[in-house]
């Protein structure tokens, strides 16, 4: 007999993609953060097991959200977006109905920057992926497409100056 799943929390921003593959936020606090994931078919690749670039984002959301869990009242209004991220797969993550579990640490942060590690279980406990991450603590910009530039992005056609 399996185990009851735990309750998830929300996530604390709305992150589209994470909801289309149906991520839950189990905990977010010191520093840490898990996150389940159970993958459905269309998460898979050609050898029907969790497609890495899934498992990939797993990973890069639970780091993320680790590295949010410290943030001050006064910084609640920061976000993370990912620098670098460096992934090894140790074993396939098997998507045969069973969830995959995510764990995030913060390892070192500055006033810009959170250093992080994250790991990928199956549901036996097994060690499928780790990754490390640099993320960079930016002021949340406002939706839609006129502050894309506050993260210093290319400007669209309509941004560049025509004088």
């Amino acid at each position: 007999m399996t185990e009851p799943a735990a309750p998830h929390m929300d996530f604390s921003v709305h992150i589209p993609f994470v909801e289309l593959l149906g991520f839950e936020l189990l905990r977010m606090a010191d520093g840490e953060a898990d996150i389940r994931f159970a993958p459905k078919p269309e998460h898979l690749n050609s050898f029907s097991v969790v497609h890495g670039g899934a498992s990939m984002t797993l990973l890069d959301v639970v780091m993320a959200h680790a590295a949010r869990s410290i943030l001050t009242e006064g910084e609640a209004d920061m976000g993370c977006v990912t620098i670098e991220m460096k992934t090894s797969f140790m074993q396939a993550a098997r998507g045969d109905g069973e969830p995959l579990t995510a764990q995030g640490k913060l390892l070192h942060r500055t006033a810009t920057m959170a250093f992080t590690e994250g790991r990928v279980f199956d549901v036996r406990g097994r060690l499928c992926a780790h990754a490390t991450a640099t993320f960079k603590y930016v002021p949340r910009l406002a939706t839609g497409k006129r502050n894309v530039n506050g993260l210093n992005a290319a400007p669209t056609p309509t941004q560049v100056p025509t004088d």
